[in-house]
């Protein structure tokens, strides 16, 4: 990985050894008795158990994990928040979820020890949303007993080709922040040539699915040749032993994922206790080892030219920009 832009690249440089936290932290046993603490995310549940596993032999506090995909961390979060009756602690979220949960007002500040490694550029200047800690990079993954390495695409062009035509998958970008983000983004990369490519794209595909969770199953399954959907995959899926590979597209383009703490935290020492877990060195060391990219200098996921790959982050847009784009896309990414 050698570009990750300018801002998480100093960070990457600069973070070292983190601080640890002990038993001594007087906010252990008032989170012990607090019994628990929530947390709603994005991150595969395999690896939010490495996080946990963490978490409870620190400080002894059971943790309780629901994932979903960001359009409906999104809905429940906000619901709840309306409601008056915030079942969640901390969320764990791509960067566009997390402003737009920010913006609602959602969330509260805090400022773990962790983030002291950190540049000041990398932190939320409202002190609200955690430094960055992973990224998800958008790929195009395929089944390696259905498509040859050698057939396979090689740049965003080659995902147009005529031979893909009904056999690709994406998340529908009217339905899913993550693909409409991935879509937006594009622009910086093929400029002139987006508009069309994007008009191409929605021609090719065979399938949309709600979520891009949905995606590595169904190529791995040889229901589609193609799919986009995030290279974490490719070690999560590869690892149980099944068919799947990526394209190196260059660049590829990835989403950082930030943590806050809610404002109406049923458990909130638990809740700072957890951000200070995520943040430490031993969890993104171990999130590494699980197939994430974390932002520690050199530490790479197992997953075959990770450190070869040159990444951009992507840009973050406002609901307005979210919507405008939607209603544009809707006549062509019509679902199937």
């Amino acid at each position: 990985m050698r570009r990750l832009g300018t801002v998480l690249t100093v960070l990457v440089v600069l973070v070292g050894a983190l601080p640890g936290f002990g038993q001594g932290d007087p906010r252990v046993p008032v989170a012990r008795r607090e019994g628990r603490v929530v947390v709603y995310g994005t991150m595969p549940a395999d690896n939010f158990e490495v996080l946990a596993k963490i978490y409870e032999g620190r400080y002894g506090v059971p943790v309780e994990y629901w994932r979903a995909p960001p359009d409906r961390l999104v809905d429940r979060a906000l619901a709840e928040s309306r409601a008056g009756r915030a079942l969640f602690d901390v969320v764990i979220a791509p960067s566009p979820v997390m402003r737009i949960l920010k913006q609602q007002g959602l969330f509260a500040p805090y400022t773990s020890p962790a983030y002291e490694p950190f540049p000041a550029a990398a932190r939320d200047r409202d002190g609200v949303l955690s430094p960055p800690y992973r990224l998800n990079l958008y790929t195009a993954l395929y089944n390696p007993r259905l498509v040859r390495a050698s057939e396979a695409p090689r740049t965003y062009g080659d995902l147009l080709d005529p031979r893909w035509r009904g056999r690709l998958v994406l998340a529908d970008p009217t339905l899913n922040l993550g693909s409409a983000q991935w879509l937006l983004n594009l622009r910086r990369v093929l400029r002139a040539e987006w508009r069309g490519f994007v008009e191409r794209l929605a021609a090719q595909a065979g399938g949309l699915e709600e979520s891009i969770l949905t995606i590595p199953s169904k190529v791995v399954a040889g229901e589609y040749a193609l799919g986009i959907a995030l290279l974490s995959y490719v070690h999560l899926f590869g690892r149980q032993g099944a068919p799947i590979d990526y394209v190196r597209l260059d660049p590829m383009l990835a989403e950082a994922h930030h943590a806050a703490v809610g404002t109406r935290a049923p458990h909130p020492q638990a809740a700072r206790l957890f951000v200070d877990t995520l943040m430490s060195r031993a969890a993104l060391l171990a999130l590494a080892q699980a197939g994430e990219f974390v932002l520690l200098p050199g530490i790479y996921p197992p997953i075959r030219d990770a450190d070869r790959l040159r990444v951009t982050v992507m840009e973050d847009y406002d609901e307005e920009t979210y919507r405008r784009a939607r209603e544009e896309w809707a006549p062509l990414f019509r679902r199937r």
